[in-house]
Formats: structure tokens, sequence, C-alpha cells
């Protein structure tokens, strides 16, 4: 056995601290790199709800093909995006509903004293949504003390013309970003009582306008009917405050139901002034 003493070589050490250093520094450009083309890859796909083909996305982010698959096919296993139709096109995916939920903890967390004061005073259940592209989606709800009550739940989406909620918010839009829903969006018939044209629509919103109350009469689900009105946030965040109520009961408390949900948001808008 034979004993040794290890030596330092300072100069060594120097070089190896040099060369990590780099690498560890290219490695980090590198993800903010592919943060930034994956980025530039759902802004246009934000802009294409339809999908686009990973050629008119290679297109428009200015990027080869061959990056554009590698980004899109680690985005599709997270669910970010998913396949759009049988034409291998993309387009968002329903991972970014709990993502976008996430993100509007603020107006969700400002505004759930008056959801439970609402849900306390009226018995029913009362639920919270926001825009979501050309959907709207659950970000909070509180469940009614009814035996028969509608449910809901948080991520869950709806359609905007044949719900309470979805035409209250489309009733609170600029009309540029209104016309841009005229395009794209579907008028899907749910029921005998969904609007399924647009002149049908408009004079709907014109009336929600003027009253800032918009009424579901089984527009979406039979059986269920809703009335809702438009908040928002300290910032100026857009979201609607709705009841949903079995029909038979709404048709004898609709009045009231819409009296006190008024009142409710209007004393909201008075403690929380939208600087938005």
């Amino acid at each position: 056995m034979k004993l040794t003493t290890k030596q330092n070589n300072p100069i060594s050490k120097k070089k190896n601290d040099a060369v990590e250093s780099s690498e560890a520094s290219a490695t980090q450009r590198l993800g903010v790199q592919v943060l930034a083309r994956a980025a530039g890859i759902l802004r246009a796909l934000e802009q294409n709800p339809d999908g686009l083909s990973l050629g008119e996305i290679a297109k428009i982010v200015e990027l080869p093909r061959s990056t554009v698959q590698r980004i899109v096919d680690a985005l599709d296993r997270e669910g970010i995006v998913i396949a759009a139709s049988l034409t291998s096109k993309v387009r968002l995916g329903p991972a970014l509903i709990a993502l976008a939920a996430a993100t509007q903890f603020e107006i969700a967390d400002v505004v759930r004293p008056t959801l439970m004061q609402l849900a306390k005073i009226t018995g029913e259940t009362v639920d919270l949504a926001i825009l979501g592209q050309d959907k709207l989606i659950f970000v909070d709800h509180i469940e009614g003390t009814h035996r028969l009550r509608a449910v809901s739940a948080v991520g869950v989406s709806f359609p905007l013309h044949c719900s309470a909620n979805g035409k209250v918010l489309l009733a609170a839009l600029p009309e540029p970003t209104l016309e841009k829903m005229r395009r794209r969006l579907k008028l899907t018939r749910f029921t005998k009582n969904t609007i399924v044209s647009w002149s049908e629509l408009d004079r709907e919103l014109n009336s929600i306008r003027k009253s800032g109350i918009a009424i579901d009469r089984e527009e979406h689900t039979i059986g269920i009917s809703a009335v809702a009105s438009a908040v928002r946030g300290p910032g100026g965040e857009l979201a609607a405050v709705s009841i949903p109520v079995p029909t038979q009961r709404f048709l004898l408390s609709e009045k009231e139901l819409t009296q006190k949900l008024i009142k409710c948001c209007q004393t909201f808008s008075r403690r929380f002034p939208s600087t938005g």
C-alpha cells in the first residue's frame, strides 16, 4: 500500500471551471430559445383556432418544419396542442383551459365572497365564468342547498351563444372583438330554444346591454334555465356571474333571482371599481 497526496493544479481547475460555465450558459440559452419558439407557435395557433398544418406553422414562425415538428410533438405530449382534424392540422389543446383558469385567480378570489353571499340568499348554485377564445370557462362554483339543483364544475367550458353567462359576456365585448367572434363562432343548436342566427342573437345582445341581464331559457340544456350578469375585476377583467336553476323552479323565482343578482353585482362593483 502506498500513500499519496492529491496535488491541486490551479491552472487546470480554472480551465475546467471555464468549460463548465460555458456549457451551462449555452444550455440556458438553448432552453430560452426553445421556450420562445414554443410561445411563437402557440400564438400562431391562437390566431387560427381551426388549426394549422406543420408547414403553415413553420411559415408563420419562420422556422424549419423539422424544428416545428419537434416542438409540436413535445406540446402534444402535454396536451397543450392536439390534432384538429384528419387533415394533419393541430390546434390549441385542453390543457390550456386549466392553465387559463389558473391565471384568473385574482378575479375569482375577489368575486368569491359575492358568489357565496348570492348562493346563501337564494339557496341556488352560483357560477363565475370567463371568456376562453370561442367559449366560456367556469373558474368558480358555489353549490346551492336545494336537493334538486344545477351542478357545474371549475374548468368546464360552455358555448357562448346559448348560455346566460356566455351571452352576457358577448354583450360586454367591444364591437371589433364581437365582429371577430361573428366570423368564427358556430351557432350550434342544442335545443329547440337555441338561437342559431346572428341577426336574432344580435337583437338579444342589444337587449342585454340595456338591461345588464341575460337569460337562458333552456337554450343549452332542457330542464335548466339561468340568469347572468357581467362584472369586472379591479384590473378590468371581464367575468359573468350566473345562477343556473331547474326550469320548473326558475319560472317561479326568475324575478326574485334577477333582483338579487343585480343587487349583489352592483354591490361588488361599488366595493371594487374597475380601473381597467
